[in-house]
Parts: C-alpha cells; structure tokens; sequence
C-alpha cells in the first residue's frame, strides 16, 4: 500500500493497493522491509481480491514465467508445455499463465501434496519427479512425440534428460540451476531443439512494462491467483531462503513485516 508519494507523481495516491518490482535501489534489492522506496513505473495495481501476502508473491515470480514462456520459448496456444518443478514459486505462476494463454499443461511436482496444488491449478496432467519411470509418462501424455517446450527449474540434474524428452523443434528454457552438468548435443542435433537462457534481470524497462502490463490483465479477470506456501515474519528471512532450497515446493515463500 503506498503510503508516502514523492514530488510530481501522478496518477498515484496514498492509501493505493500496490505491490512493485524494483526499488529505489535497483531490482531486487531493498525490499526486506517494512517500507520501500520505488519509482512510480515499478507500481502495478493489486485488485481487491488479491491479498497483500498474494502481492508480494507477483513481481519476480510472475514475470519471470511470463518471460521464460511467452519471451523467450515464444509459446502459441494449443503447444505442450512441461513444467519442470510446477509446484514451487516460479512454477504455480508459469502453469497459470500457461492455461491462461490456452497451452496444455503437464507440471511435475515432488510430494502428492505438491501434485495437489499443481492439479489445482489447472494443469492438465501431473506427475511425480520422485518415482521411477516419469518420463515415459511425459511421452505417454504427448503420444510419443514430446513437448513442445520444457520449462526447467533443476537444469543441473535434467537437462540431458530434456535434450531427450523435447519434441522435434522444440525449445527448453533454462529457469534455475545449481550447478554443471555433462550433455549429449547430439540430441539437440538430431531434433533441431533450442535451449534458451532466461534471467528476469536482463529484460529491459520496455520489456518488464509490457509483462506487467500483461499480468494486469490475468490478475484483473481472474485468470492469475498467486499461490502462497509458506509466509513467515521478516525477523525469519534466514529460514525463508532455506525453504527455498527444500524439496516439496506448494507456492510461493513470503515474508510478512
């Protein structure tokens, strides 16, 4: 909520229900805390029916898939996409999205509890990444032919495995990795595929307007509700981030001053 305007704003007021991407300070700095200082442009509406809690999930998690399903894989209504890892932050938000632009939908999560949230969601088909045997379900569900992109969160452990499981022409977009990994390029040779790099940090200002713009819109009709896991007070921002690390994602970690 803003509570506080600065010279020559316009088009604000206090009182207003906001969340924002971007502080005073630069993106994704700053904003452990009870109050921050941003640039008016960074300010998006929050609707009535979304909660503070819900608000604070947006920014980063929401633009981020947008970016890395609608940028970079440049995904057409009616395509596959597999969400490697649907259950966590990053993850709820890309099978919304996703449903909302009109794609079929197969999420993956790591507990039945995770699975649950990622079913609710509206994802058309999901599958354990803990049980032997997954990806065979994967080309099951796509007829043998694969999906048409891959959204990858653990790129460190299944990357090769992808190169494997894409569709022909199809495209991977690397989200989140934590470390090397050996492949084979012949499996991107053989199928024409593309892995794509994606960090919400090099889009430009134009760019983050337009996803913004763009959430506005799923958020104002419904078709984007954040999903919240874990909210925890600031003093417990160590824990948050240990969370994050933690197997069994339902959602987005939030910290609550």
């Amino acid at each position: 909520m803003i509570t506080k305007l600065g010279p020559g704003v316009e088009g604000r007021a206090v009182g207003d229900r906001v969340y924002f991407f971007g502080t005073a300070a630069g993106r994704g700095v700053g904003a452990y805390a009870e109050f921050a200082v941003c640039a008016a442009s960074r300010l998006q509406r929050l609707p009535e029916r979304v909660s503070f809690a819900q608000g604070a999930a947006l920014g980063v998690p929401y633009a981020t898939a947008h970016r890395a399903l609608l940028g970079r894989a440049a995904a057409v209504s009616g395509e596959t996409v597999f969400i490697h890892g649907a259950s966590g932050g990053v993850g709820t938000a890309a099978v919304q999205i996703a449903r909302w632009q009109g794609l079929q939908v197969i999420g993956t999560a790591g507990t039945p509890e995770g699975a649950e949230v990622v079913r609710k969601l509206g994802a058309h088909h999901v599958v354990n990444h803990r049980e032997a045997g997954y990806l065979d379900r994967v080309r099951e569900l796509t007829n043998g032919v694969g999906p048409a992109i891959i959204l990858e969160m653990l790129t460190n452990v299944n990357l090769d495995n992808d190169l494997g499981l894409i569709a022909k022409k199809g495209r991977i977009v690397v989200i989140g990795n934590r470390g090397r990994i050996e492949i084979d390029p012949r499996q991107l040779m053989s199928k024409d595929s593309t892995v794509l790099g994606m960090s919400l940090w090099n889009a430009s200002d134009a760019e983050l307007d337009a996803i913004y713009a763009d959430l506005g819109r799923g958020l104002e009709g419904g078709a984007l509700v954040p999903t919240i896991g874990h909210e925890l007070p600031l003093a417990e921002a160590v824990r948050a981030h240990e969370l994050v690390l933690e197997s069994g994602a339902k959602g987005k970690v939030v910290l609550i001053p």
